[in-house]
């Protein structure tokens, strides 16, 4: 197995500290002397692992000295995460299927393993907003929110971060779909039906509803007819 650069070593000591400490957005890390020092490594590879951080759009980094010395954090994980998966989409290290597939394994999950019914109203919301959307950006922009919804029933907020992260990731596909189907009743309707179904408390019965309406939405990803 591959020994871990020093720099990366740092950023899962970074990463740890921000749990442990319970940081969060707005927040200041110690300052690059003090972390070399706690973490006991080189300012070079704290300076490095910090470089890296900032790329991704965790912290900024400020010039300072004293109270005013150390990274501010500025994103939350799921941004840095979208981040990256549109860089892996973007150079073909990553396919739209692996997206839509991890959607459809997170989602069947949630609506099987409800823990958080209240997000049900977010769900109910979402449709609401749908309903009267006057463009495919407006249905769109409500459909993450659903969708989001969905992730959030089972409780689990690693889980809605990543279905955040991925919504945000291909979120321009998503608007091409919908114009390119021309039409929103079908996806409506299966958005319906998941929200009835979760009502019902039949997880299966929702899980395949899940199916569906990912087959609908993107049909020459999944197999799926038009709609």
């Amino acid at each position: 197995m591959r020994k871990p650069r020093t720099f990366e070593d740092v950023i899962a000591q970074i990463e740890r500290r921000i749990a442990d400490d319970g940081l969060t957005v707005g927040d200041r890390l110690p300052g690059e002397r003090q972390l070399a020092e706690q973490l006991q490594v080189g300012r070079s590879s704290v300076r490095e692992a910090l470089r890296v951080l900032e790329t991704l759009g965790v912290v900024t980094s400020q010039a300072g000295r004293g109270p005013d010395a150390g990274a501010v954090l500025i994103s939350r994980p799921e941004s840095a995460l979208a981040d990256l998966l549109r860089l892996h989409l973007g150079t073909a290290s990553l396919a739209l299927p692996e997206v839509i597939d991890t959607r459809l394994m997170i989602e069947q999950w949630a609506v099987q393993h409800v823990d958080a019914p209240e997000a049900m109203e977010v769900m109910r919301a979402a449709l609401d907003s749908m309903e009267a959307a006057t463009s495919f950006e407006e249905f769109v922009d409500h459909d993450v929110t659903f969708h989001l919804g969905v992730a959030l029933l089972s409780g689990n907020r690693l889980l809605a971060a990543t279905m955040r992260a991925l919504r945000q990731t291909i979120y321009t596909y998503s608007v091409a779909a919908v114009r390119s189907a021309g039409r929103t009743d079908v996806l409506m309707a299966d958005h319906r039906r998941i929200y009835e179904l979760v009502g019902a408390s039949d997880g299966q019965g929702a899980a395949r509803a899940v199916a569906d309406h990912l087959a609908h939405a993107y049909p020459s990803l999944t197999g799926g007819g038009s709609g």
